[in-house]
């Protein structure tokens, strides 16, 4: 997830650096989304797996 929102965001940025805002806009909401639900799974998972199994 997270290797996905950092390849958004080098394409906002060389988006951003041609000229091409409409891509490089949406380019950054996605990496900024992507990032949001990768670092939720991570605390998810994070103490999902800390709980002893019955």
């Amino acid at each position: 997830m997270f290797q996905w929102a950092l390849i958004f965001l080098i394409v906002a940025i060389i988006a951003g650096l041609l000229g091409f805002s409409g891509i490089a806009g949406a380019a950054t909401n996605i990496a900024w989304l992507l990032f949001v639900v990768g670092l939720v799974l991570a605390v998810i998972f994070f103490f999902r797996g800390r709980r002893p199994t019955l």
